[in-house]
């Protein structure tokens, strides 16, 4: 009945605003709790209904102001950040510092917080007047307001202390963004309508902007060309020239920031040998899978960043050659003289065709001793035992690397994350090092000998970025970039 229930207001809907809705076919996977979500699609869709300090706007490489219109730091760890004084929630109380606060608080402290590592750093936040926030760190972090800004959704405090935790997110999705909760099924959609009460509001954007969940890019990319949706995410590369071919729709390439990886647990046997590590490393034939399976349409990583990416060194050693002597040789020294059997656990998509390259990679290590067997859980349960530290060896994407301090820190930094429960001394006194030097330049230096040691030690197998696909409506101009998340206010129709 629900689902009748909706086709039915649909139909209304696209009935009435045909010209102004935009349906999305996303991986993504909603949760009422967006401090439950640590993952692109969930940090922009917090940001445009419940509302943030600010974003990064991957088209022009700026932060951009949206509760905070300025901010400064006052010393090595005080960042001062001033309010707009017009914003107020969907139920027409003022939004103030309070809430800022508190989201800060919910963010460290919910139960099911998957945000801990964006603000680990502070020490303390304070509300110094309704229109003013006082952030003090821990130590200098040189990258600290990326995570100020675009990574802490502000709810609203008076709502979460008259209804709880749960209500407040399932029954009450008050916001200030563009755009409201209208409706969220987790695991199969979410419908956002305009809110036309919001300063961040524009008139060109849809009136209502639908994330409908489909897991399969043959759904997605059919959806897309039958009308039934004006954006299709994730499109592997195979299926670009049937897109083309279309006179409805068309193919929009954005760059990447979202680096793919192999994660290598040292907590879990074999992985606490770093010479079975590197051996993973000097396996996998990257360029082979980007021509092949992935149509030349991704960037190869020697390391956990890019070109692009802050601090980015062409010639940061050690770089694995695909070596296929040498990883079997490193199999035969790490102790394994008749090779070792390991599980390869891979997601389905929910990266660029990541089933097809895991199944490659699985190939190669098993052709140097590594017998590797691919395990593909469901989404839900692979995330939450690869954050728990449950899994030994598996596939992700990290979003949003810009500068790569956070992204290191989350992964790799002693006691952040039990993702991989990795730990090395040596390490985090580098990234302690890097967050304290505010002097570019010599940054570049610390965080180049922060991710030389990392791939030494190897507790990671970095792959590629891919190139973000996406099949858009010819009614619509969109064009990805940075990450897969899709802000309403970036739509245009055309006429």
């Amino acid at each position: 009945m629900r689902q009748v229930a909706f086709l039915v207001a649909l139909l209304l809907a696209t009935a009435a605003h045909a010209q102004t809705r935009v349906v999305v076919g996303s991986t993504g996977y909603f949760t009422p709790n967006v401090y439950a979500q640590s993952d692109a699609e969930g940090y922009v869709n917090g940001c445009q209904t419940y509302g943030c300090m600010g974003y990064y706007d991957y088209h022009t490489g700026e932060l951009v102001p949206m509760l905070a219109t300025s901010w400064e730091s006052t010393d090595p760890v005080t960042w001062v950040f001033h309010l707009r004084h017009d914003v107020t929630w969907q139920d027409g109380t003022p939004v103030t510092a309070d809430d800022v606060v508190h989201s800060h608080w919910r963010q460290m402290n919910d139960k099911l917080t998957r945000q801990v590592s964006n603000g680990k750093d502070v020490k303390t936040i304070e509300a110094v007047d309704p229109h003013t926030v006082r952030i003090t760190t821990n130590e200098p972090i040189a990258p600290f307001l990326f995570a100020a800004l675009d990574r802490l959704t502000i709810q609203s405090k008076h709502v979460y202390d008259q209804y709880g935790a749960d209500l407040a997110d399932r029954e009450h999705p008050v916001g200030f963004g563009p755009y409201r909760i209208a409706q969220l099924v987790t695991g199969q959609r979410m419908v956002l309508e305009k809110n036309q009460a919001s300063p961040f509001a524009i008139p060109t954007s849809p009136d209502q902007l639908i994330f409908q969940v489909m897991k399969e890019p043959e759904q997605r990319v059919t959806a897309l060309l039958n009308g039934e949706i004006q954006i299709a995410l994730y499109v592997p590369p195979h299926m670009i020239e049937r897109i083309k071919a279309s006179s409805t729709a068309h193919v929009a390439l954005g760059t990447g920031i979202e680096n793919n990886f192999l994660i290598m647990n040292p907590s879990i046997k074999p992985w606490d040998n770093k010479k079975l590590r590197q051996a993973v490393n000097h396996a996998i034939d990257k360029d082979a899978i980007i021509d092949s399976i992935l149509d030349g349409l991704a960037d190869r990583l020697d390391g956990p960043i890019g070109p692009g990416q802050y601090g980015y060194d062409p010639n940061l050693t050690p770089k694995y050659s695909y070596d296929p002597a040498r990883a079997k040789a490193l199999v035969k020294e790490a102790g394994f003289p008749d090779g070792v059997a390991v599980e390869l656990y891979s997601t389905v998509n929910r990266y660029t065709d990541d089933k097809q390259t895991s199944e490659a990679i699985a190939a190669m290590l098993r052709a140097v001793g590594i017998k590797a067997t691919l395990k593909t859980p469901e989404w839900a349960k692979y995330s939450a035992d690869a954050e728990a530290g449950r899994i030994g060896f598996y596939y992700l994407g990290r979003g949003s690397v810009i500068d790569p301090s956070p992204f290191l820190s989350q992964y790799f930094e002693t006691g952040v994350t039990t993702r991989t429960m990795y730990s090395n001394p040596e390490l985090d006194k580098l990234l302690v090092q890097e967050r304290a030097t505010m002097q570019p330049e010599q940054r570049k230096i610390v965080l180049g000998r922060a991710m030389s040691l990392l791939n030494d030690d190897a507790p990671a197998a970095f792959l590629w970025r891919m190139r973000l696909i996406a099949g858009i409506a010819n009614s619509i101009d969109f064009t990805p970039a940075g990450t897969v998340g899709v802000r309403g206010n970036d739509i245009t129709f055309k006429h």
